[in-house]
């Protein structure tokens, strides 16, 4: 193989000293260098058409950039891109020649061999990406020759043997990304406590072996995900790990690792995904526990206090028995002095109906408690049947008469007040039909209605209604107040006034986009991730959201981000009504919704989330998250794709966009929203914003951060 590789060498030699004998060194240095990657390539002449050994220059060749540099008479080579054109070929080390490259990228193509050592003569090499090809043989010591190395990939290959422990000189590395090569032994020390401006490591997919190294937990630059999946790494997870910064999220699935895992710093932070498939590991946030352990999970006792005030033999004890008898016998009393309570209670209110039963649409008038009846009692034998959806009396007979129930104990009006209000149609579309109503108190309210008709699974549906109810957040809409009858269903929610983030964006139809400063794009980022993390992590049932977009992301006056539509689709499947029936949004002020709009495909949804059958995860949403937050700095937005059409506004997949723009390092102002390039003092802040988006929208879900982990990035922001 070296005596090849020789071969190859001389050959390629000869061709340039003979092309410069016969062309009279037409041709800059930088483009003979060039053409030594051309004839490298199988085919090359009908790869690269374009380079072209009679121009005296190739910076006009597809996929070279370059610049002027003082001292030098010919613009200089800085960039090539030759990537995704499915190549074959070998990398030929006259690229090495280079040396004002900045930036090779020949990722996407099926180049074979080693990398050869001259080519780190380029000294001013700072990104290399080759991730995707069919490279083999070890990683060089060399290669932390290049004084400015930022960016490694090198991910997707056949690379081999044991990291050098050379890797220690590359000390402006940021991005060290090796996964799924064939890489194995053991990880040498003293590597990672020099790499201080690491901020993403990616190991994952090898056939490493040994522990994890204790110093990896010197990593103070590390963000999104250390990765370190899908090895062969034995013995305990070392508590230094939890020194990483607290935003930092695990993923050491699928290893050998045992023991338990530690409870310290940013461990606190990780969920059970980041330690599966690993055996003979225990502890919290893992199900198995650790014998002999005194460090249990939050909430879980030991066995021994499970067994307290048990006999192993003889089964509870007598006094124990006698105390549970006499606390039964308090509980019997104490519910019954409840039910004399509400019975004298609703008996003396005055003609006040716990349940707002009238005729939809009739005169009667009945005020609605402040506090709706507490196990919802009936007060006859009709109304019995109303709960539980069977036809008879009034509420069955003729479908008009129902229960409105207040969920916020200090939202008070008349039923009537609500039905006979001015309502003014706000939208319609997939999820019920949205008015707004003024009540008597000038007080305005979004009303949903669901729907007419539709199972009767009453029950089920309060269930549901009580678990919306009880997620209050200052940036999620607050459901209010709720109508059920056998042919009406609608739900009452704050009104949101300012629209939604799809209208502040990109305008109404038939208006021009407004424009949104930096400072007012970055507060509404701040207030949906707020909203999202606290629906994953604090709502009462770990809420998906699922379908996050901006036209479901409200605004009030102040530019305050408000979430709404969670938890709809359930609603709808509980009554059973047709969807293309009825539509519109939570406290949502939509008037430039149209009502029959032609179906789109949601390019906020994640990859997983097109399958058909899949379950929503939180995943989901923190991928849609991320597609918004790049609509908010790009100004583009994917939704206005079109496969016919080619215009500058209309990007066929705006995460693609974004990545292969930062794959080739294109200047910042190529992908920012225009109107914010007028804010100067904002790049630093908007290229931060880029880099949580771009880890939101990361194709496999285990490696996207928790929506919390987000929220807090952008805080620091």
């Amino acid at each position: 193989m070296p005596v090849l590789r020789i071969l190859l060498v001389v050959i390629s030699v000869v061709f340039h000293v003979v092309l410069q004998l016969k062309r009279g060194n037409s041709l800059t240095a930088d483009g003979l260098s060039l053409l030594s990657l051309k004839s490298a390539i199988d085919g090359g002449g009908s790869a690269l058409t374009d380079w072209n050994e009679d121009d005296a220059t190739p910076c006009h060749w597809s996929g070279i950039s370059c610049m002027n540099i003082s001292g030098s008479n010919d613009p200089r080579v800085v960039g090539i891109t030759v990537s995704g054109k499915n190549l074959r070929g070998y990398i030929p080390s006259e690229l090495g020649t280079l040396i004002y490259l900045r930036r090779l990228n020949l990722h996407g193509n099926n180049f074979y061999g080693s990398i050869p050592d001259q080519l780190f003569n380029a000294s001013s090499l700072h990104s290399l990406f080759l991730y995707g090809n069919n490279l083999s043989g070890p990683l060089p010591p060399s290669i932390c020759n290049l004084p400015r190395l930022q960016n490694l990939d090198l991910s997707n290959n056949s690379l081999s043997e044991a990291l050098p422990k050379e890797l220690r000189s590359c000390r402006q590395l940021q991005r060290l990304i090796l996964a799924r090569n064939k890489f194995s032994g053991n990880i040498p020390a003293g590597i990672f406590p020099e790499l201080a401006n690491l901020e993403q490591l990616d190991l994952s997919s090898n056939s490493f072996t040994g522990s994890i190294p204790e110093d990896i937990g010197e990593l103070k630059s590390l963000t999104g995900t250390l990765n370190l999946s899908f090895n062969q790494f034995t013995g305990d997870i070392p508590k230094s790990l939890g020194d990483l910064p607290l935003t930092v999220s695990f993923d050491l699935r699928n290893n050998n690792l045992s023991g338990e895992i530690p409870q310290t710093g940013s461990f606190a932070n990780q969920g059970p995904t980041a330690f599966l498939n690993n055996p003979m590991l225990c502890g919290f946030p893992l199900q198995k526990t650790c014998r002999n352990s005194s460090n249990n999970p939050p909430g879980v006792q030991s066995s021994s206090r499970d067994n307290e005030g048990v006999d192993s033999h003889k089964g509870l004890k007598p006094g124990l028995i006698i105390l549970i008898a006499v606390a039964d016998a308090i509980g019997v009393a104490f519910v019954g002095l409840v039910i004399v309570y509400l019975y004298w209670r609703r008996k003396d209110s005055g003609g006040c109906s716990c349940t707002g039963k009238v005729k939809f649409g009739g005169n009667e008038k009945r005020k609605l408690c402040a506090f709706p009846c507490v196990g919802a009692f009936p007060s006859n034998d009709s109304e019995i049947q109303s709960e539980k959806g069977v036809d008879g009396g009034g509420s069955g007979a003729n479908g008009s008469e129902g229960d409105l129930v207040a969920i916020d104990k200090g939202f008070n009006f008349e039923l009537d007040e609500l039905l006979r209000a001015s309502a003014y149609v706000l939208g319609k579309s997939g999820l019920g039909i949205v008015y707004k109503v003024v009540l008597g108190s000038g007080v305005p309210v979004a009303v949903r209605r669901l729907g007419e008709g539709g199972e009767q699974r009453y029950k089920e549906f309060v269930a549901e209604i009580q678990a919306i109810g009880r997620v209050k957040h200052p940036n999620i809409v607050r459901l209010r107040a709720y109508y059920w009858a056998p042919d009406e269903k609608l739900l009452i929610s704050d009104f949101i006034s300012n629209g939604n983030l799809a209208s502040a964006l990109h305008g109404r139809t038939g208006q021009a986009s407004s424009s949104l400063s930096w400072g007012t794009r970055l507060k509404i980022a701040k207030g949906t991730a707020r909203g999202l993390a606290y629906l994953h992590e604090c709502s009462p049932r770990k809420f998906v959201h699922g379908d996050i977009k901006p036209s479901n992301i409200l605004l009030d006056n102040d530019f305050q981000a408000c979430i709404s539509d969670f938890g709809l689709n359930r609603l709808i499947n509980i009554t059973g009504n047709n969807p293309s029936s009825s539509g519109g949004f939570i406290g949502g002020a939509l008037p430039y919704l149209k009502s029959a709009q032609p179906e789109r495909p949601n390019n906020y949804q994640s990859p997983e989330a097109r399958i058909p059958g899949n379950r929503p995860t939180q995943k989901w949403d923190v991928y849609s998250f991320g597609v918004v937050l790049l609509e908010l700095l790009t100004g583009k937005s994917p939704e206005l794709s079109s496969p016919t059409t080619s215009t500058s506004t209309e990007i066929p997949d705006l995460v693609r966009w974004v990545r292969k723009g930062f794959e080739e390092e294109n200047p910042l102002s190529d992908m920012v929203d225009p109107m914010l390039l007028k804010e100067v003092h904002a790049k630093k802040e908007v290229l931060a914003a880029f880099h949580v988006a771009l880890a939101c929208t990361e194709a496999d879900p285990e490696v996207r951060p928790r929506m919390k982990t987000i929220s807090e990035n952008l805080e620091k922001i």
